[in-house]
C-alpha cells in the first residue's frame, strides 16, 4: 500500500483529497502545521508529499527545498496560489507538479499514480533499498537507518536484519536462522548466539526512538518480522 503525506492547513480540503485517495487504497497522514509536516516527510518513509504553500510555521517552498536536500520522492505542490512566479519557484526547489485550487479529486488521485509509477520506474530494476515500517536498508552500501537517522550494525546483526526483513510475516526457529546467517560449518559458534544478535538488534533498533520492534519472539516456535 501506497503512503501518502498531505501537509494541508485546511482541514476540509485535507480530508477531501485524504477520502478520494483511500479509496484508491493509499495509506494518508495529515499534517496541519509546516514544521511539523517537514518532520514528518523526513522522518517516515513515504511515497509521495502533497504539499499546500500557505502553512503555519513554514512555508511550502522551503518544505519542498528542506525535502530535496535528503530525499528524492515525489513531491506535489496543491496551492490557491496560480501566478506563474509560484509554480516556476516551486518546481525550481524540487517539486514534480503544481495543482492550483479548486481542483477535481480525480485528477489530483491520477496525478499522484501517475507520479508515483514514474518514480518508481526510473529506480534501478535490482533495487537494494528495502524499506518497512521506518526502517530503510541499504543493501548496497550495508547501511541500515531508521526514522532516518543511520544506526550502526555489525557484519551479522546486518544480515540477520535483512534476512528477516526479506521474509517478513514467518516464523523462523533459532537453528533456521543459524544455519542462513552463520552456516552449519561455523566454527566456535553456537546456535545460541542467535538470540544474541537478537537482543542486540532489537536494543538499538529501541535505542534509534523506534516505537516497537518488528522482531516479535513467538514462544516455543523462534522469531517472525512483522510487516
Amino acid at each position: 500500500m501506497k503512503k501518502i503525506l498531505i501537509i494541508e492547513d485546511d482541514v476540509s480540503i485535507a480530508n477531501l483529497q485524504k477520502d478520494y485517495l483511500e479509496i484508491n487504497e493509499m495509506e494518508v497522514t495529515i499534517e496541519t502545521d509546516g514544521q511539523k509536516g517537514l518532520q514528518s516527510a523526513l522522518d517516515h518513509p513515504y511515497d509521495l508529499i502533497i504539499v499546500d504553500l500557505m502553512l503555519p510555521s513554514m512555508d511550502g517552498f522551503e518544505i519542498c527545498k528542506q525535502i530535496r536536500l535528503k530525499k528524492q520522492l515525489p513531491i506535489m505542490i496543491v496551492s490557491a496560489k496560480k501566478e506563474d512566479f509560484d509554480k516556476v519557484r516551486g518546481l525550481g526547489l524540487g517539486a514534480n507538479d503544481y495543482l492550483v485550487k479548486p481542483f477535481s479529486p480525480n485528477e489530483l488521485v491520477a496525478r499522484v499514480k501517475a507520479h508515483i509509477a514514474r518514480y518508481q520506474s526510473i529506480q534501478p530494476p535490482n533495487a537494494t533499498i528495502l524499506e518497512i515500517q521506518d526502517i530503510r536498508i541499504d543493501q548496497a552500501a550495508h547501511k541500515v537507518f531508521v526514522l532516518e537517522q543511520e544506526v550502526i550494525f555489525t557484519n551479522k546483526e546486518f544480515s540477520l536484519l535483512l534476512f528477516l526483513a526479506q521474509h517478513p510475516n514467518r516464523v523462523w526457529n533459532k537453528e533456521e536462522l543459524f544455519e542462513k546467517i552463520w552456516g552449519f560449518d561455523a566454527l566456535d559458534t553456537e546456535v545460541s548466539t542467535v538470540v544474541v544478535h537478537i537482543k542486540r538488534i532489537r536494543e538499538k533498533l529501541k535505542q534509534a526512538n523506534l516505537p516497537t520492534s518488528p522482531i516479535e519472539t513467538i514462544w516455543g516456535s523462534g522469531y517472525r518480522f512483522n510487516n
